[in-house]
C-alpha cells in the first residue's frame, strides 16, 4: 500500500487501539502501540494475534513484526500521525494531547478516536488545532470498513485530506463529517434505533430476542446494501411522508435514558463484559460470539467488496 505517511502511533492498547494497530500493520505500515498500564500491552498482543488470525492468518508474524510496543509516550515523538484510543473521558484525552503537543514534532497530525465527544473541546488542549481531527472507528476496528473523519472548527483541509488518504490506503471507507456535532452520524442513527428497541422491550411489545431478530433479518440485511436515504428514494419519498405523518407521533422520543436502561446500569447488568445485560453472557459464550462474529463480519465485508451496487 502507498501510504502518505511513514509511520503511526496508537495511544491506548484496549480493544479499539489494538484493532487500529492490527489494521495498519496488516497493510504494511510501521506502528508503535503505546500504553503505560501494566499488562495492557501483553493483553493487546494476544488480541492482535487473534484478530490477525481471522483475516490474515498467513501474515501474522510479519504483521506483528511491524508493531512496536512501548509504555512510554515519548515513543510517539517522531511519528507522522498519532491516533488516540483511550477511554471516553474528556479530561483524560485533553491531558494526553497536551503532553503529545509538547513531545511530538510540529508536523505530526493528531486524531482522537471518540464515539461522540466534541472534537473542538478535545482540541483545546493543543496549539496545532489545524492539525487535529476526529477519527471514529467502529468495533472491531480492523474489520469494519467505515471511519468517520470529523472536522473541528480549526481543522485544515490539508489535514482532513491526509487523514482520509491514509485511511483509504489502509483499505478503509472514510467519510467526511463537516460539523462537530454530538454523536457524529453513526451514533446518532444507532442511538435512535436503540432507543426505540429498548422502548419496545420495556413496553412488552416483544422479547429482546424477537426485537433483535426483526432488525437482523429485515432492516439489517437491507442496510448492508442500501442506506436509509437511498431506501426512501427506492420506496418513494411520498410513501415515507405518508407513514411518517401518523407514525412519528408514536415513536419513542424521550430525552433521557429509559427506566429499563437505568435499572440495568444500577444493578450492574451492563452487558457481555459483566455476564448479564439484555441477555446472559457466560464467559465461554462471550468469547465464542466475539470470535465467530469477527470472522463472519470479515467474510461479509469481503463479499460486499465484490458487489457493484452503486
Amino acid at each position: 500500500m502507498d501510504f502518505p505517511i511513514q509511520n503511526l502511533a496508537v495511544i491506548g492498547a484496549g480493544a479499539m487501539g489494538s484493532g487500529i494497530a492490527a489494521l495498519f500493520a496488516s497493510q504494511g505500515l510501521p506502528v508503535v502501540l503505546i500504553d503505560p498500564v501494566e499488562g495492557a500491552l501483553a493483553r493487546a498482543a494476544q488480541v492482535i494475534e487473534r484478530q490477525l488470525g481471522v483475516y490474515a492468518p498467513h501474515d501474522v508474524p510479519a504483521c506483528l513484526a511491524r508493531i512496536r510496543m512501548s509504555p512510554e509516550l515519548q515513543a510517539a515523538a517522531d511519528c507522522d500521525l498519532v491516533i488516540e484510543a483511550v477511554p471516553e473521558k474528556l479530561d483524560l484525552k485533553r491531558h494526553l494531547f497536551a503532553q503529545l503537543d509538547q513531545l511530538c514534532k510540529p508536523a505530526t497530525i493528531f486524531a482522537t478516536n471518540t464515539s461522540g465527544l466534541s472534537i473542538n473541546a478535545i482540541a483545546q488542549a493543543v496549539t496545532r488545532r489545524d492539525r487535529f481531527v476526529g477519527t471514529h472507528f467502529f468495533t472491531p476496528a480492523d474489520v469494519i470498513p467505515l471511519v468517520e473523519v470529523v472536522r473541528g472548527d480549526q481543522s485544515s483541509e490539508a489535514t482532513v485530506d491526509l487523514v482520509m488518504a491514509t485511511l483509504k490506503a489502509a483499505g478503509k471507507r472514510p467519510v467526511r463529517v463537516n460539523r462537530d456535532i454530538p454523536g457524529f452520524i453513526a451514533n446518532r442513527i444507532q442511538h435512535a434505533l436503540a432507543r426505540e428497541a429498548i422502548s419496545l422491550l420495556e413496553k412488552g411489545v416483544a422479547s429482546a430476542e424477537d426485537i433483535d431478530e426483526v432488525v437482523k433479518w429485515s432492516l439489517g440485511i437491507r442496510l448492508a446494501l442500501s442506506g436509509p436515504l437511498e431506501q426512501r428514494d427506492m420506496n418513494g419519498i411520498d410513501v415515507h411522508h405518508a407513514i411518517a405523518s401518523y407514525l412519528y407521533a408514536d415513536l419513542e422520543n424521550r430525552e433521557t435514558p429509559s427506566e429499563l436502561l437505568t435499572r440495568k446500569v444500577q444493578s450492574g447488568e451492563i452487558g457481555a463484559k459483566a455476564g448479564q445485560g439484555f441477555y446472559a453472557w457466560p464467559p465461554e459464550r462471550r468469547e465464542r460470539v466475539l470470535r465467530e462474529k469477527s470472522a463472519a463480519l470479515a467474510g461479509l465485508v469481503q463479499w460486499l467488496k465484490t458487489q457493484k451496487l452503486d
